[in-house]
Formats: structure tokens, sequence, C-alpha cells
């Protein structure tokens, strides 16, 4: 990977940094007390740079440098783009900078519609260059279908706001709105890049057709899928047989996948250095985990039970956000020679995955009492103590790359 687009690596993975310090921070006062800092607001500052400022910010990286790698001149290509990393940094700072001090305000809400339209740019840039590129791969398909869910999610922030403004107060509209945007950003946008990524490595050992159908699998199954998050409400049974297909259809795609890896495994073993293997089998684990969850949500009483409890649902998202795709993405990241591989990465790779299977533990801990509103010690002392294992292995990580800054 060329230097100047490892510097934005590096900018990512700082950012990744400044996610955890704020995860810390919320966790603090939940424990304790920080009466001067507006929980609910922080939380939305979290969140939109968790999105904004780590995730889109590493894809949109690593899917220049993806195309930059199919061009004889790489750096042509990462000046057509370089404007649209400035301009989605620039706005990620603008909310974690403003959700913090005014929740959902003018400068927050301005700054989260621009973050909009430069994912609109980099789709319309991204899918045109792809059709130009003369050797066409599954991977383009994975890669086209990411960013068009990533606009596609827009339409949920752009009902909430819509709400907001009409001042409409329903629960199930705002719920179905909110997770209609995560939804095809975990679900859509971030995996489907990130398969793209594991994909255009495994064309190269697998038959075209089996790539195809997990392709057409997986994103089949896309759009009944959102009704995951929405099985709390009354649905025609029509609806509820599409949501079990598709979780089947979900668990035998990546199953398809698993075999793929199985039969070569010298893709992920004397070619990997076993750091970066490590982090991408624990993402593979988590996503089998998440996948195997979303089968057993289609039973409507757990279903029920899983959304009318928020620790579950904090747990889910973490899962998916930190143990799939996070690791992923830390993972190639190694894998790819994006990050320097020293003993300081080796450990913060291992005590920030540590950080990631403790903090799961705590929360699904936390979910599984709450089903019984049974309250558990020293729970909230818990989560804290997993956030700075997390920050501790960031900070590591990111001491690890400092001769490339």
């Amino acid at each position: 990977m060329p230097l100047y687009l490892q510097r934005w690596i590096k900018i990512a993975l700082f950012n990744l940094l400044i996610v955890a310090s704020i995860g810390v921070v919320l966790r603090y006062k939940i424990a304790f007390s920080l009466p001067f800092i507006d929980q609910k607001h922080l939380l939305h500052g979290h969140s939109h740079f968790a999105f904004a400022g780590w995730i889109s910010q590493a894809l949109m990286v690593l899917l220049v440098a993806y195309l930059a790698g199919k061009n004889i001149n790489s750096e042509i290509v990462y000046n057509r783009y370089r404007w649209l990393l400035y301009a989605n940094l620039i706005t990620a700072y603008g909310m974690l900078i403003t959700f913090p001090v005014e929740g959902y305000g003018l400068y927050s809400i301005i700054f989260s519609t621009l973050s909009i339209f430069v994912t609109y740019f980099f789709a319309v840039y991204y899918w045109r260059d792809l059709n130009k590129l003369a050797k066409k791969s599954i991977a383009h398909r994975w890669f086209k279908a990411a960013v068009f869910f990533n606009g596609f999610s827009s339409l949920g922030a752009f009902a909430l706001a819509a709400m907001m403004v009409a001042k409409i107060v329903h629960q199930n509209w705002y719920l179905a709105a909110e997770y209609f945007y995560l939804h095809f950003q975990y679900n859509g946008w971030f995996f489907f890049a990130c398969m793209g990524l594991l994909i255009a490595k495994l064309s190269a050992y697998a038959a075209p057709a089996i790539l195809k159908r997990i392709y057409a699998l997986f994103v089949s199954a896309l759009v009944p899928a959102y009704f995951f998050s929405a099985l709390w409400m009354p649905i025609p049974l029509w609806v509820y047989i599409l949501v079990i297909a598709a979780a089947l259809a979900q668990v035998t795609a990546w199953y398809f996948t698993i075999v793929i890896i199985k039969k070569q495994p010298a893709v992920f073993t004397p070619a990997l250095p076993p750091i970066a293997k490590w982090l991408l089998l624990f993402s593979g684990v988590a996503l089998s985990i998440k996948l195997l969850l979303q089968l057993g949500s289609t039973i409507p009483s757990l279903s029920t039970l899983a959304f009318g409890f928020r620790p579950i649902v904090i747990g889910y998202l973490h899962l998916v956000l930190l143990g799939v795709i996070t690791l992923f993405l830390v993972g190639y990241m190694l894998a790819s020679g994006a990050l320097l591989i020293n003993k300081r990465t080796i450990a913060g790779a291992v005590i920030f995955s540590s950080g990631i299977i403790i903090n799961e533990i705590f929360l699904m801990t936390q979910g599984v009492a709450a089903l019984t509103y049974t309250n558990v010690p020293f729970i909230n002392e818990a989560l804290l103590f997993a956030a700075v294992v997390l920050l501790t292995g960031l900070l590591f990580l990111v001491l690890s790359q400092k001769k490339i800054y």
C-alpha cells in the first residue's frame, strides 16, 4: 500500500483511539459521576464519530487502496478521492465536537447532513471507477452494493430528522427509522465492504459460481433482514416468512464462505502474519455468533425479550461493530501491510481483542440478568474496566505506528 494511503490508515486508527477514549468516559459516568457531561449528547458524538471517523474513514481508504492497486498510476486515483477523504474527516470531527455540546442541534445536524452527502459523492465516484476497470471481479459487486446501501441508509436518518422537525412522537416509527439507518449501515455498508475485501482475496482460489452464489444469498437477504429489528412490531405473516428465509440464507452463505477458506488454508496461514490471522479468525467467530443469534431471534418470544432490554441491544451492536467489523478491519490492515507489525503492535492487538471479548461477556451477562430483572453487582465497574482494556490496547497499536506519522 502506498505511503500516502498508509497515513490515512493511521488517521483512521487514531480516530478509533478517540472512540475508545470517549467510551471510557461514558462508562465512567455510568459507574461514578461526571455531572458536567451530558451522557446522551456525548453518546451521540461517540456513535456518529465511530461510524464516520473510524469505520467509514477506514473503509473509504481501503476501497481507494484496492482501486489504486488496479491502476498503473495509483497516485492519480488517490488525488481523485483525496478531497472526499478530507471531507469525510472534517464532517466526522464536526460531529465529534458539536454533538456533545448541543446534541441534535443546528451545527450537529449540518455536519451530519454534509457527511451523508460525502457518502453520496463517494458512491458515485467509486461505482463509475469500478466500471472503468478492464478486469472485472465478483468483489466489485460487493463494493457496489456497499456504497449503494451506505447512501440508502440515509433514508432512515432523514426520516428521523423529519419526525423531529414535525414534532411527531411515535415510538414505533422512531425506532423503525433508527433501526433502518443502523441496519443498512452495519449490515449493508460495513459488512458488504468488508466482504468485498475478503472476496477479492478469495477470488483467486474459488470458482466464480460459488462466489456469485454467496453474494446472491447475502444481497437477497439484506432487505428482509431489516425486519429482524422490527419483529416486535405487528408484521404480516409473509414478511415473517421472508425474515426466516433471510436468516437461513445468510447462515448458508457464510457456511459456503467458511468451506472455501478451509479448502484453501494457504490463504490464511503461511501467507499471513499470525496476529492478523487470529484477528480475522476472531472476526469470523463473531460473525458466526451474530448470524446464529439472528436466526434465533426469528422466534417471536425471543425477539420480544431481546429488543425489550437495552443491555442486550447494546451487546449485540458491540458484537457487530467491535467483534465483526473492527477486528476484521484491523486484521486486514495488518495482513495487507498497511500497519507495521512489531512487538508493540502484537501486544496492542492482543490486549485490544481481549478487551472486546471481556466487554462482550460483561454486556451479555448484564443483558441476560436484565431478563429476570436481576442486578449484577459491580457490573458498571466491570464494563469500565473492559473499556480501559480496549483503550490500552489501542494506545499500544497507535504508538507502534509512530514511524509512519
